[in-house]
């Protein structure tokens, strides 16, 4: 079989792809497709720790901890004391956060519908439906 034939190249190519356009288009607000994902996660639920993002976000820990770091130091984000547990920390997203993504997410909604806009709209679906299963298969 081609490489070219494999499913998971596919979707990683697919991916890669997606994330860099997004890349370029945040481009002008200082921020990548990664660190939005995570600024976007905790916009629709923030006061959680940072296992929790991990978990919403599917990111390795290590790796959302150094996203937090840059979120943080452009001010989009701030940790606060867990009132319970003095080694973890509690985030939220600060107001210039929730803007920034306020502008963010209709740019990314409008990548993906330009992407979507060949495939009608059965076959989005079950193409949705296809990668929630494969995600939920992958573990």
């Amino acid at each position: 079989m081609r490489i070219d034939d494999s499913i998971g190249f596919m979707i990683s190519t697919i991916g890669r792809k997606l994330n860099q356009s997004l890349t370029l288009r945040f481009q002008t607000y200082d921020i990548t497709s990664e660190q939005w994902s995570v600024l976007n996660t905790l916009t629709l639920g923030d006061g959680v720790n940072q296992r929790e993002l991990s978990q919403r976000t599917e990111k390795d820990p290590t790796n959302v901890t150094r996203i937090l770091d840059q979120l943080e130091r452009k001010g989009w984000i701030r940790r606060a004391p867990h009132p319970e547990d003095r080694r973890a920390y509690l985030l939220y997203v600060t107001e210039s956060g929730r803007e920034l993504n306020r502008i963010l997410a209709p740019m990314e909604a409008e990548l993906i519908a330009s992407v979507l806009a060949s495939v009608d709209p059965e076959s989005e679906r079950v193409l949705r439906e296809a990668l929630l299963s494969i995600n939920d298969h992958i573990q």
